[in-house]
């Protein structure tokens, strides 16, 4: 989760888009076969803000290759250097190389950039981290019967799988790393097995709330987090969690 709004050196180039993470894959399939090295995901993030540098960085550091794809070419490859080696700029509107999808943008981009992707986004597991709130953040700014996550599964190719996760916790407190509950909903079982071991794979604790209807709810914990950090709680430097009793 981003902070609450009001309506919220060069070195040689880098390899591009999906080849640049086949290359990686190739590489560190050759590690895992010399030293038993487990490979974790590929993933594209779409979006070159706070929140896709935080979980970028935390997927670099768990072992994943990451792509950064933004509408904007040079701040995607300035992220994807900032972030370091694992990490690579990808080509707006092509087809992404990770298995998991990140949309890191505003939520009333989610959709229109899901549908100018369309068929680029055949079979891959889309992470919906998007807050509907209302320009004042007192309200979610969708219907009560939907949620954003909903709404791009709509705009989504039919293979595709969307999941809902990462909206409840603010930037910062994800950047600084776990260990952190990710409340996460979706419809698919293998997907959400293949998110949770992404999750994992942060120092992260995956909680499945169920299926993506409980997107919505989700989108309304992340209101709640803005309205304790408000109130309550004063302050960005928290998350909402489970405490095993």
């Amino acid at each position: 989760m981003s902070r609450v709004r009001r309506c919220l050196t060069s070195g040689t180039p880098k390899p591009v888009g999906a080849d640049a993470l086949g290359v990686i894959r190739d590489e560190r399939d050759k590690a895992k076969h010399r030293g038993g090295e487990h490979i974790m995901s590929d993933v594209s993030i779409i979006g070159s803000g706070n929140m896709a540098s935080a979980i970028g960085a935390l997927a670099l550091k768990g072992g994943n290759a990451v792509e950064i794809v933004g509408r904007d070419a040079a701040k995607a490859a300035a992220l994807a250097r900032a972030l370091g080696d694992g990490a690579t700029a990808g080509t707006w509107g092509a087809a992404p190389g990770g298995d998991i999808v990140i949309l890191a943008v505003l939520f009333d981009s989610a959709v229109p950039v899901v549908s100018q992707f369309g068929d680029a986004l055949e079979g891959k597991i889309i992470v919906d981290i998007t807050n509907p709130f209302n320009p004042s953040v007192t309200g979610l700014a969708i219907p009560d019967d939907t949620s954003i996550a909903q709404m791009v599964a709509k705009a989504a190719p039919a293979s595709a799988r969307v999941v809902k996760a990462f909206n409840t916790i603010f930037r910062d407190v994800l950047a600084a790393g776990g260990p952190l509950d990710v409340f996460m909903a979706g419809d698919d079982a293998q997907a959400k097995a293949s998110v949770s071991a992404f999750i994992k794979s942060l120092g992260l604790r995956p909680q499945d709330a169920g299926g993506l209807t409980m997107a919505h709810w989700l989108e309304g914990a992340g209101l709640l987090s803005v309205g304790l950090a408000r109130n309550g709680v004063g302050s960005l430097n928290f998350s909402l969690g489970v405490n095993f009793g």
